[in-house]
């Protein structure tokens, strides 16, 4: 039996479509923010500060381990529903939310750990979602799309191993935007353009020390569209880091408008 501790985008879909296909036996913890996995017969619908109730569920059905996948965003403190184990446990929740959404998943690992519930990789049943060196469009890199990466990938590297950003956009040798706690949906819809048009690069790079198992970057076609509107030319992602959703139709999406996907 594995644990499935689902967040919002749709890669928790993929797994599950993957993991029901295998005929593998599964239970859902549904972190979602719409409880997305209501309907399923093996979903638990429960609080990120349910710890007591999380840990008796796994236990009671064996589960020593654990598969995270999705965005589990922060709670809202004074309105999350708490047991013994979520009262005791919170402090340490609150502490991890100061750095970003990625912090309480880390923190959520860490307490199943010392339950003796180990955490596997979210890419243990899709090693096809992520995509390896090489460039995924018509259009590749010219010389100076190649300079803007060069500036976002050093950008990133200077970024104190405890910074969450796992994103920066570079136009013209110039740091346009780089990715906060917001995440990168929200940078990119902070840097829409008129002005410019297939201009510049969203580079997506792991953070220092991140933990790989539930935190790799991910890009999907809602991505590529913002990229679109933001004015950019192509996406950057490192070689098998990344999580790269609905491939075919984020394909035909920058083949037709001449945009690029490259993996180095």
């Amino acid at each position: 039996m594995i644990g499935l501790i689902f967040g919002d985008t749709n890669f928790p879909i993929e797994i599950l479509k993957k993991i029901r296909k295998k005929g593998l036996k599964y239970l859902i913890i549904d972190l979602s923010k719409l409880k997305k996995f209501k309907k399923d017969k093996n979903s638990y619908s429960i609080s990120v500060g349910q710890f007591g109730k999380i840990i008796n569920i796994l236990k009671k059905n064996n589960c020593k381990k654990v598969l995270f996948a999705g965005k589990v965003r922060k709670p809202n403190f004074s309105k999350i529903k708490l047991d013994l184990k979520g009262i005791y446990y919170l402090p340490r929740i609150i502490k991890a939310s100061k750095l970003g959404d990625a912090a309480i998943l880390k923190e959520i690992i860490k307490i199943l750990n010392q339950h003796s519930i180990k955490t596997i990789s979210s890419m243990a049943f899709n090693p096809e979602l992520s995509l390896t060196r090489g460039n995924y469009s018509q259009i590749k890199p010219n010389k100076e799309d190649k300079k803007d990466i060069i500036v976002a990938l050093k950008t990133l590297n200077k970024l104190s191993k405890y910074n969450h950003s796992q994103g920066a956009v570079v136009r013209n040798k110039k740091i346009i935007a780089i990715e906060d706690k917001g995440g990168t949906e929200k940078m990119l819809r902070k840097i829409k353009s008129k002005k410019f048009k297939f201009n510049g690069v969203l580079v997506k790079f792991p953070k220092k020390k991140q933990d790989l198992r539930i935190d790799l970057p991910t890009v999907g076609l809602k991505t590529l569209k913002q990229c679109k509107t933001a004015g950019l030319k192509g996406v950057v992602l490192k070689n098998k880091y990344n999580v790269f959703l609905e491939r075919n139709k984020c394909i035909n999406f920058v083949n037709k408008y001449k945009m690029f996907i490259s993996i180095k």
